[in-house]
């Protein structure tokens, strides 16, 4: 089994390149030693198959170690790894000075460690096959005097035929520079004919580029009679004009004085294996959809380039741009479409960027670009600017024109932050203002963007906490038919009874709720409540009121909502004629194949459909036609303008005319006062409801003010 050792004095190097080691192969026994000395009285005893040594250590540095262990007996010919920090090319090359075969840079890959092990392993062993052959043959030659000149022939066919079945070039030249043994694989890589090389020159046999190279590497070892360190070598082949990588040593052969008689040069085929470890770090380090480089590889990039600007005392900028409302393209045109944007925007982007500017893409609609040539704030800014304005153009897809936008964050090393995680948390928390305050745009981060971050963060545990101990309750607020002055239905509406902070308005939670997946659960406990209400009243003598119940455009996303609305009216007991459905412009937003078959069933089950919020949405008109809806419902921003706004009075006219002309009944929303209560009724609204006419209530407060009548008490008229 191949002994590997590790010498390093940090502990959790040492740690992570055993366990890296013992990883490269079945059976490999690894020994870690925390100081060279140690290692060196250890090999006084056991010659190991694979060294693998930091460099900077205190008592002996690697090159030191390193001499030190080539002196040993055996030694001479192990391969040597040295593992330096990325910035530490010198010692890298006192290291290969000093005898070291390879080296590595840290951090580790540990694909680039797996394969380099691997590769020096199967050399080793080849080295030791061929020096245990060539150990017995020259025992089988020395065993028998008289049949010196026959065991000699007979020998030299044997290692002949052992040679020519190794899968690797072997090659052997003596000190005039001739060929004096070659072996049948060199056929194969360099098209030679090994039968007509023996006695020619390096350049008759291999060509003048080959021997230039190979007879001053030649020269050394016939100089110091030892073994070169392992390098790589392209070559090409010259019958099929293939490149091939050829991981190459050569090692001295003695004669019977313990002169260098002969230079023989091993190569090893290692192309498929750098193809394969090439593609291996490209997959680990670039995203699949967009070939861009991931967020792994883009922190590398970030961590190189900051030690950098520390060094230099510069500035560098991390912009994070998140596509706008890139969910609603892959509802609507489909997940493929959404992946096939993200493949034009990449390219898109990548073309509006400088030489030195990298991009990557993080997930989903995620980008991050590295900006390092920064001299002001107006730097980044400005790459900003040109990176939104490169959406300008429509993307075509499919032969659709999608339009599309995006929202950037910006961070600056070192004011934003000192470390690659902190500047991208802090580009997201631009990025999420940016898109704050009306998307398509970009925002420096700002100090205080943690508070509000924070606040969340505290906010999302509440609400959590709130959903478990059950703090929600339901409160109900009359729409009044203004006509008559009935109160003909009823809004349930979600309210959160903190335990310190009292009743927290919905507005600050509902969004937040959406984001963290709870609006569903939520909206369907008021269901369930508002239903089973309901029927208590009904129960209890109440005139039949139409309720009126909102629920989350995402609960229309899965094929189930229409069954758990059924399911809900069945537990509870309710007819579907009495239920109202509040609905926005989102629902078709979200699915629309599965919105729209939701939508059939429950209509037909005898459940009404109002439009919440109309007026607000960018594409209201064409979602009328669309829904099944028998009501409008005015929101409540256009009504606060009312006898204030010209433009807002007209715009509450037209929704009323556009639902009358429809056959559709239209209640305003967030009647405050009687003056807007009185201009509602002039143009013609049938129905309000607000703080005006009542506040929401709970359950039983309702039921106490409008529990015997549909009319409205005197009080509250007035």
């Amino acid at each position: 089994m191949p002994q590997v050792i590790v010498i390093d004095d940090r502990i959790t190097n040492r740690n992570i390149l055993t366990r890296l080691a013992a990883s490269v192969e079945e059976g490999v026994r690894v020994k870690a030693f925390a100081s060279p000395q140690a290692a060196l009285d250890w090999l006084l005893v056991t010659t190991p198959d694979l060294v693998i040594t930091d460099y900077k250590m205190p008592g002996m540095d690697g090159a030191d170690f390193i001499r030190a262990f080539r002196a040993l007996p055996g030694a001479r010919d192990v391969p040597v790894v040295v593992v330096t920090v990325y910035e530490d090319r010198s010692y890298c090359y006192q290291a290969l000075e000093a005898g070291a075969t390879d080296f590595l840079l840290s951090p580790v890959d540990h694909v680039e460690f797996r394969a380099r092990a691997r590769n020096l392993l199967t050399l080793r062993k080849q080295q030791l096959l061929l020096e245990q052959r060539a150990h017995e043959l020259r025992r089988e030659l020395l065993s028998s005097t008289e049949q010196h000149e026959a065991a000699l022939k007979a020998s030299e066919d044997r290692l002949r035929r052992l040679i020519d079945t190794v899968p690797a070039t072997i090659s052997a030249v003596d000190g005039n520079g001739r060929v004096t043994l070659i072996n049948s694989a060199h056929r194969q890589v360099y098209g030679i004919d090994p039968g007509k090389s023996i006695g020619r020159t390096l350049a008759q046999v291999y060509g003048e580029d080959y021997a230039t190279r190979h007879l001053v590497l030649n020269a050394k070892v016939f100089e110091t009679g030892e073994t070169l360190p392992n390098f790589e070598q392209e070559v090409t082949c010259p019958h099929t004009d293939q490149e091939r990588i050829l991981l190459t040593t050569k090692s001295p052969l003695m004669d019977e004085a313990g002169r260098v008689a002969d230079v023989v040069t091993v190569s090893l085929d290692v192309t498929d294996l750098k193809r394969a470890e090439a593609r291996v770090r490209h997959q680990a380090g670039h995203d699949s959809l967009t070939s861009l480089p991931n967020r792994a590889l883009f922190k590398e990039y970030l961590e190189h380039a900051l030690a950098r600007a520390r060094r230099a005392d510069s500035f560098a900028a991390v912009l994070l741009l998140d596509l706008d409302r890139f969910k609603g393209v892959n509802d609507a045109f489909g997940l493929p479409c959404g992946d096939l944007l993200l493949k034009v925007v990449a390219e898109r982007l990548h073309a509006a960027l400088g030489e030195t500017e990298i991009i990557a893409r993080l997930g989903g609609d995620e980008f991050a670009i590295l900006q390092t040539e920064v001299r002001s704030p107006d730097d980044p800014r400005v790459l900003a600017k040109r990176l939104i304005d490169s959406f300008g153009e429509p993307f075509v897809i499919d032969n659709e024109e999608l339009h599309t936008s995006a929202s950037v964050g910006i961070t600056l090393f070192p004011t934003d932050g000192q470390t690659a995680d902190r500047l991208l948390k802090n580009a997201e928390l631009g990025m999420y203002r940016a898109k704050a305050v009306g998307r398509n745009g970009s925002c420096f981060y700002a100090p205080q963007m943690n508070l509000v971050a924070r606040r969340t963060g505290l906010l999302e545990r509440e609400l959590r906490q709130a959903f478990a101990a059950d703090q929600f309750t339901v409160h109900y607020q009359p729409q009044r038919e203004l006509a008559s002055g009935q109160i003909l239905g009823v809004e349930a509406l979600l309210r959160w009874r903190h335990p310190r902070r009292g009743m927290v308005r919905p507005s600050e939670f509902i969004g937040l709720a959406e984001e963290i997946g709870l609006i569903a659960p939520l909206t369907e406990r008021v269901l369930e409540r508002a239903c089973r209400q309901h029927r208590i009243w009904q129960r209890a003598g109440m005139p039949p009121l139409r309720l009126s119940v909102n629920l989350s455009p995402m609960q229309f996303r899965e094929v189930g909502i229409a069954a758990l609305i059924e399911n809900t009216l069945k537990e509870t007991g309710l007819e579907p004629s009495f239920l109202e459905i509040e609905l926005t412009e989102g629902v078709m937003l979200e699915n629309s194949e599965i919105a729209t078959a939701s939508l059939r069933r429950l209509h037909q089950l005898g459940i009404s459909f109002s439009l919440d919020d109309f007026g607000t949405g960018y594409s209201s008109l064409a979602y009328v036609k669309r829904l099944p809806v028998q009501r409008l419902k005015i929101d409540q921003s256009f009504v606060h303008r009312l006898g204030h706004d010209g433009q807002d009075e007209a715009i509450v006219r037209a929704i009323i005319d556009l639902g009358h002309s429809l056959s559709l009944k239209v209640t305003a929303e967030g009647v405050e006062t009687a003056d807007q209560l009185a201009r509602l009724t002039e143009l013609g609204c049938d129905e309000a409801q607000g703080d005006l006419i009542s506040p929401p209530l709970p359950a039983d407060a309702f039921q106490v003010l409008f529990g015997s009548s549909y009319q409205l008490p005197a009080a509250a008229s007035s």
